[in-house]
């Protein structure tokens, strides 16, 4: 039997933290439930919110760690643990600064690139070894290190309409990463949405 997948978006809980930058993970996995109609369900144990959904036969779950995002692998690793999803099934969705908006990178394992969440995401699992999808959000200031505001704030008016293109292009590329694989899902997907759009246009 094929192992269940796990894709664990990333963020903070609480109202006052909803559809800010740093929520980018949130925002994916809640647009993978829609579109899959997978209903949300709390679960204490794993300090957690999961959906379960049935693609072409194959058990997927959908995590919204409810720890903080710094604390996230002491949520992300027991269900991994629970459900029998190996590390190359576990899929982790965190927001990027350091990508602009509208950059879009899956990667198959890697350092953490200084996130909290994957920092802990690894020390829990006990691996660098899981694929990870980062969702720019860009830098107001490339120079400028410390970006808590930023990370931490809504986004515009205009940055929220190129979100919604990012959310649309990751749920392809997720879905094709459980249909096709990574390497595949890396080959059409990654970049910038403008780009991919062409290059898949013209292949």
């Amino acid at each position: 039997m094929e192992p269940a997948s796990l894709i664990a978006g990333l963020g903070n809980p609480g109202s006052e933290y909803a559809r800010t930058r740093h929520n980018a993970g949130f925002l994916l996995a809640e647009a993978l439930a829609r579109k899959w109609h997978a209903g949300w369900r709390r679960e204490s144990r794993f300090h957690a919110e999961l959906a379960r959904a049935e693609i072409d036969g194959r058990t997927v779950w959908l995590l919204r760690p409810q720890t903080f995002m710094n604390a996230s692998g002491e949520s992300v690793a027991p269900v991994a643990r629970y459900y029998r999803v190996p590390p190359d099934r576990t899929l982790v969705v965190v927001d990027d600064a350091d990508l602009p908006l509208g950059t879009v990178r899956l990667r198959k394992d890697g350092s953490s690139g200084g996130h909290h969440g994957l920092e802990s995401v690894e020390a829990h699992l006990g691996t660098r070894a899981y694929p990870r999808l980062r969702l720019g959000i860009g830098r107001r200031d490339p120079a400028v290190r410390e970006i808590t505001g930023h990370v931490l704030g809504r986004f515009t008016a205009d940055e929220a309409d190129v979100f919604e293109q990012v959310l649309r292009h990751a749920v392809a590329q997720v879905t094709c990463w459980l249909e096709d694989g990574i390497e595949k899902a890396m080959a059409r997907y990654n970049g910038t949405i403008r780009q991919a759009k062409q290059e898949e246009e013209t292949q």
